[in-house]
């Protein structure tokens, strides 16, 4: 297999993965209610993607590098908007 296929199959698998952030993203920014999000998961998700984009771009991989990329948007606006819309006794 060559090194073009493998990044063809790293970019649709990155394309699945990541959107599944957006219905996440839309719901939370639509309601603002982000009581059952996990402040620790997202803290850690953000944290581990973001190494999961230093390492794409160590290994020059353009589909770890634009999969993460989009997806640390997309989770640490969630991640944002649970510490913006949070209830105040939190």
């Amino acid at each position: 297999m060559t090194r073009e296929t493998m990044e063809i199959i790293g970019i649709i698998a990155g394309c699945c993965t990541t959107a599944s952030f957006v219905p996440q993203v839309l719901h939370t920014w639509r309601t603002k209610s982000v009581e059952d999000i996990s402040l620790r998961m997202y803290l850690l998700l953000c944290t581990g993607v973001t190494l999961w984009l230093v390492y794409g771009l160590l290994v020059d991989s353009l589909s770890v590098v634009l999969a993460n990329s989009v997806t640390l948007v997309l989770a640490a606006s969630v991640l944002v908007m649970k510490l913006r819309f949070r209830n105040p006794k939190e």
